[in-house]
């Protein structure tokens, strides 16, 4: 009983090492856990209190739940099923791909990180890039919006940055739920993204049990409420002008909408545009089809070299911020008044007959965000540069030339932003931006468009040409 027990140190080692994981599961992780949840739940109270739409319970269900609840899913079930049976795999293996593609899918959302943290870094990184502002805001219409509705924002795809833009600027009203693409799952990132409650997409899988589960996930969020942000053009225009819609999740959305439930499904358009877009000239690469594009490295050591360029421009103090980003949110589209006019029961119509009737609201909504999509200083001295590209323009023509377009816009009912209300103010800050990046070229007093920069100044240009048509 009293004698000297001799243990080789990796034993020891090891019974440290349980010893110190027993405390920390036992005494440390249940009152870090308590401590975390209790600040969470404050800031949901908090939110709750100022959100014009509150989280909806769906949203703040614990992820694992939610994917047991997505794998249970008769409709997936049925499809697993049917799956096996096609294909001739035991049902085990069916499952399993049934899994991870719930896994992969639901999002694992965090208050505290959505409005503590992800909030605060978009607004800083947003600000920091552009001067950021809400050209249009239909408030009479968003405050009649009913409080049970699912409130879904449907905006045009410019960048990258209309993740962030959007979400820092409708912070205060909502907790928006994005859909995004692939290029986002890549280690710490999609961590991050899936905590502020975005969900996961492949573009074009042609994989038909993958797209009963994303289809059933889309319509449980929708049908429990959840403000979600969706880009009809299923990507970013390559050539800066509107893209035609893709049905997808539009189509998920309205197989189940029942006009006669409790909760109505109300679109919001939602027009972005930018003085500069940070992808411009990667995006307009892809116009050349089989041209060759840079890969992995080269894209990084481009954006490792738009970096260092910028931060040795904030060094010298010859730095200035990428221009105007803007958003206006327009009228509410409410699907209860729509059906109502139209006489549609979406979940009556066969596949063909509804993907018709969801193309012609598809169809309607692009030409509600185009309605709504702001000009700014950048398309509007662009635009004259494109129609005369040859001519050389003085200051004082040049400024005529776009105080006549602001003019026929306005006319046509476009949303122009004039930063200060003070349009040769706005005109120098889009011949700014042009000459800094050597797009437009300057000599004598007098201005000309760049010929070897011609469909960059187009890619401006068009982010406002439907409303000439």
């Amino acid at each position: 009983m009293t004698q000297t027990v001799t243990l080789p140190v990796w034993l020891l080692a090891i019974l440290v090492l349980f010893a110190a994981w027993a405390v920390l599961d036992r005494l440390l992780l249940p009152g870090m856990r308590w401590y975390f949840r209790r600040r969470i739940n404050r800031v949901i109270d908090e939110i709750n209190t100022r959100l014009n739409i509150e989280i909806p319970p769906f949203k703040l269900t614990r992820r694992q739940v939610l994917i047991d609840r997505l794998f249970h899913d008769p409709r997936v079930q049925a499809a697993a099923e049917a799956e096996a049976q096609a294909e001739d795999l035991p049902r085990g293996v069916v499952m399993r791909r049934v899994d991870r593609y719930a896994r992969e899918i639901v999002p694992a959302f965090n208050a505290y990180l959505y409005f503590r943290v992800g909030y605060w870094l978009a607004k800083s990184f947003a600000r920091l890039l552009y001067r950021v502002r809400i050209g249009y805001l239909d408030a009479e219409g968003l405050a009649a919006v009913p409080a049970k509705s699912t409130v879904v924002f449907v905006m045009n795809h410019r960048s990258n940055m209309d993740y962030v833009l959007v979400a820092f600027l409708a912070a205060e009203r909502v907790a928006l739920s994005y859909a995004v693409g692939e290029w986002a799952r890549i280690w710490p990132l999609q961590t991050l993204i899936r905590s502020m409650g975005a969900y996961f997409v492949r573009r074009n899988s042609g994989d038909a049990l993958y797209r009963v589960v994303l289809q059933r996930y889309v319509q449980m969020a929708t049908e429990s409420g959840v403000p979600q942000a969706v880009f009809p053009e299923g990507g970013l225009s390559v050539d800066g002008r509107l893209r035609s819609p893709r049905l997808g999740l539009l189509d998920y959305m309205l197989k189940t909408f029942d006009a006669q439930g409790g909760r109505d499904l109300v679109f919001v358009p939602v027009g972005i545009n930018y003085d500069r877009v940070l992808e411009d000239r990667s995006l307009l690469l892809r116009l050349d089809g089989g041209g060759a594009r840079p890969g992995f490295a080269r894209a990084a050591a481009i954006s490792a070299g738009f970096v260092a360029k910028n931060i040795g421009m904030m060094l010298a103090g010859r730095w200035h911020r990428l221009g105007y980003a803007c958003v206006n949110f327009g009228r509410p589209f409410s699907m209860r008044a729509y059906a109502g006019e139209h006489g549609i029961d979406f979940r009556a119509l066969g596949d063909d007959e509804r993907h018709a009737r969801v193309a012609a609201l598809a169809g309607e909504l692009m030409r509600e965000i185009g309605k709504v999509v702001p000009a700014l200083p950048v398309s509007l001295v662009a635009q004259v540069f494109v129609r005369n590209p040859q001519r050389a323009y003085s200051e004082l023509e040049l400024k005529s030339e776009v105080t006549g377009r602001i003019g026929e816009l306005e006319a046509r009912g476009a949303h122009v932003y004039i930063p200060r209300q003070d349009r040769d103010y706005a005109i120098g800050v889009g011949l700014r931006m042009l000459t800094l990046r050597h797009i437009v070229l300057e000599r004598d007093g007098l201005y000309t468009a760049n010929a070897g920069e011609g469909r960059v100044l187009a890619y401006y240009a068009n982010a406002i040409e439907h409303f000439q048509g």
